[in-house]
């Protein structure tokens, strides 16, 4: 069996020993006689699976007591309604800072349910930067303040958090989840799709401050009451439960090496390997200022669509695959998430060394 080297923005890799262990388990988990896709979301040995799989997850990122973690469907692009059905309830008006496609998406969204205002954007430059936010820049009276974390198809992300006072903050973070420490007490709401560091696509996870549980709009629909998922430990209705048993998983295996703070070292050596290069590169370039870099997603370009068109196929053959960056980029993108092991970050670049002698 020979495993190819996988960019992809999503869904992507996952560790080699989560697939493993998930393999060995599939026809019987433990001494259940069944595979936990085939088990009762109502059965003890099921809730044991989702109450270690939160306990783990609220140890890895040090949750705090006074959130919840609720384990949803509908994607992040979900909580692009859900986020303001709960909580522009108060004086019905938001602040979202434009950093990316889907940044923008959530303020369209929210622009349906109340005030959305557009503080700032980075899309002049086809979103190559985080714009710089001061405190006058932001409304004291929004019920909340949302940026999008880690900008997936541009490679942007947030350094340094804005100073939204006791307004609270609210992130997506579903491309830079689990890649490192984070102070969730910092934060209002944190939304993620599982797909790119967590787990197969099926499962959002979401981290919300209880204070801001429980105030949802009239017109909001049952599933999407962030108080009927917190009233009924994620169990209202079915979950995505064999997602949410492989996320459990690669919980485990954060905690196996180490944690957040070792996820962290190993994320920017990765990232630091491409950038190095990129940096000194005659044929390839970085699309993004170098003090909004994300450690997960790396655009980069030769400057000829063609050339470009080339290294997508030519790496594709040599077992380096999903490397064609987005259209509104061009180029290339590898996203070296959480379970892309250093040896294929060293392999890519590698291989970019070679073609580019080979490219002159």
């Amino acid at each position: 069996m020979a495993r190819i080297y996988n960019f992809s923005a999503g869904p992507s890799m996952l560790p080699e020993e989560v697939l493993k262990t998930a393999a060995a388990e599939m026809l019987e988990y433990g001494t259940t006689g069944q595979s936990v896709m085939e088990m009762s979301h109502r059965s003890k040995e099921y809730q044991a699976i989702i109450d270690e799989a939160e306990a783990n997850l609220r140890e890895i990122m040090n949750i705090p007591e006074n959130y919840k973690v609720l384990f949803l469907q509908g994607g992040a692009s979900t909580q692009f309604a859900m986020v303001p059905m709960n909580l522009m309830t108060k004086n019905k008006k938001a602040d979202y800072i434009i950093t990316g496609q889907w940044a923008k998406k959530a303020y369209k969204e929210a622009a349906r349910y109340g005030n959305a205002r557009a503080v700032a954007s980075s899309e002049d430059k086809t979103f190559s930067y985080i714009p710089e936010i001061t405190s006058d820049m932001l409304d004291p009276e929004a019920d909340y303040v949302h940026i999008c974390m880690n900008n997936t198809i541009y490679g942007t992300k947030w350094q340094t958090l804005p100073e939204t006072g006791n307004v609270p903050l609210v992130a997506d973070i579903s491309s830079c989840i689990l890649s490192e420490p984070i102070d969730v007490s910092k934060f209002g709401v944190l939304y993620a799709g599982a797909q790119k560091n967590v787990a197969p696509a099926g499962l959002t996870i979401v981290i919300i401050r209880e204070d801001l549980i429980g105030n949802a709009m009239d017109i909001t629909p049952t599933m999407l009451n962030y108080q009927t998922h917190a009233d009924n430990g994620s169990m209202f209705n079915t979950p995505p439960c064999y997602t949410i048993y492989i996320a459990g998983l690669v919980f485990k295996w954060i905690k196996s090496i180490g944690g957040l703070s070792e996820m962290k070292k190993i994320n920017e050596k990765k990232a630091q390997m491409i950038y190095d290069f990129l940096d000194h590169s005659a044929l390839f370039k970085g699309t993004v200022v170098p003090e909004a870099r994300s450690l997960m997603n790396i655009p980069f370009v030769t400057g000829d669509t063609e050339l470009d068109a080339k290294f997508v196929a030519e790496a594709k053959k040599a077992g380096f695959v999903n490397l064609k960056g987005h259209r509104s980029v061009g180029g290339m993108r590898a996203s070296v998430y959480n379970a892309m092991p250093v040896e294929g970050v060293y392999k890519l670049v590698e291989f970019m060394k070679k073609f580019e002698e080979e490219n002159k």
